[in-house]
């Protein structure tokens, strides 16, 4: 018999958070059902996560570990989990318990009403008032750049239908990012307000250089904005130039300019010079990206497995 939920959570530096991570799911999947698999995805972590999941695993075979070769990411051990996933409906949560497993029967109890996936919107965030702020950033900015609504009291944890995960399994984008998956492959929808908690454990290991580096990637691989921008700032630069060239001659007649060229020069060479890299920039990270897709190198590769 199929799993009638799966729970997929990617493990990093969570050693200690891991069996009262299974303990809580355990508690509240049995008030649904007692037909469900959790997946634990280790991302290579280097303390003893996976010596954890391997004892958790040994205690019950409805909790299954997944052990990859490396650090692939977050995104890419959801994709992972995902794929070993056989729940008619499957929760993505974090494993560091700010997303509570006793919303799950919540989240749950409205698919009932109809929806393929329910979103959980985190309105008070126990986060810090900076990760706070640069998350809404982030938001904001990657919103415009890609043209879609982002929200972002929304992340990974939710409950999906199996044809939902089929299709972001579908997806063949080397870069990942799971919010932004499940809200490009449409289905009904339902954003349901719950409790966020403090972390049990430790520190995130999310620091501002990598959320750097995953705004860029995800802007670039769910848009082309940055390129169009590009071009409106290159005609730009042309009415600006016209307008520049046009003072140029009215000056040099009225004989206000008296040394010729010197500034509309130098203004010239740096201003357009750092356009010209700034353009090549963007269009070298496009071309990076075809370069790492055409590879077609798998998403994340599977060192161990138990229970599955």
């Amino acid at each position: 018999m199929e799993n009638n939920i799966s729970i997929v959570t990617p493990v990093y530096k969570a050693e200690k958070i891991v069996p009262e991570l299974v303990r809580q799911l355990h508690e509240n999947l049995s008030k649904i059902s007692d037909n469900y698999e959790i997946i634990l995805v280790n991302d290579s972590s280097p303390d003893n996560s996976w010596e954890a999941i391997i004892s958790e695993c040994s205690k019950d075979k409805r909790v299954k570990g997944l052990n990859l070769s490396r650090n692939f990411g977050q995104h890419y051990a959801i994709t992972a989990g995902l794929n070993y996933a056989k729940g008619e409906w499957v929760v993505v949560m974090d494993c560091d318990l700010q997303d509570r497993p006793d919303e799950i029967p919540n989240l749950y109890n409205k698919t009932k009403e109809g929806y393929d996936s329910v979103f959980a919107q985190r309105i008070n965030r126990t986060d810090s008032f900076f990760k706070r702020f640069f998350s809404k950033l982030f938001y904001i900015l990657f919103s415009y750049l890609t043209d879609t609504e982002q929200d972002p009291t929304i992340a990974n944890f939710g409950i999906y239908n199996r044809k939902v995960i089929n299709a972001i399994i579908s997806m063949k984008d080397n870069i990942r990012y799971f919010p932004t998956m499940v809200q490009w492959v449409g289905f009904n929808k339902y954003y349901l307000h719950v409790q966020h908690s403090f972390r049990y454990e430790g520190k995130t290991t999310y620091n501002y250089r990598s959320l750097m580096r995953l705004a860029i990637n995800n802007i670039i691989a769910f848009s082309d904005k940055p390129l169009r921008i590009t071009i409106k700032i290159g005609f730009f630069m042309s009415f600006i130039s016209i307008l520049l060239a046009i003072y140029n001659v009215i000056a040099n007649i009225l004989k206000i300019i008296t040394v010729q060229g010197f500034t509309t020069t130098i203004f010239s060479i740096w201003f357009v010079g750092g356009l010209l890299l700034a353009v090549l920039g963007i269009i070298g990270l496009y071309i990076g990206k075809i370069f790492d897709n055409v590879k077609n190198r798998p998403n994340f590769i599977i060192k161990d497995v138990i229970n599955v």
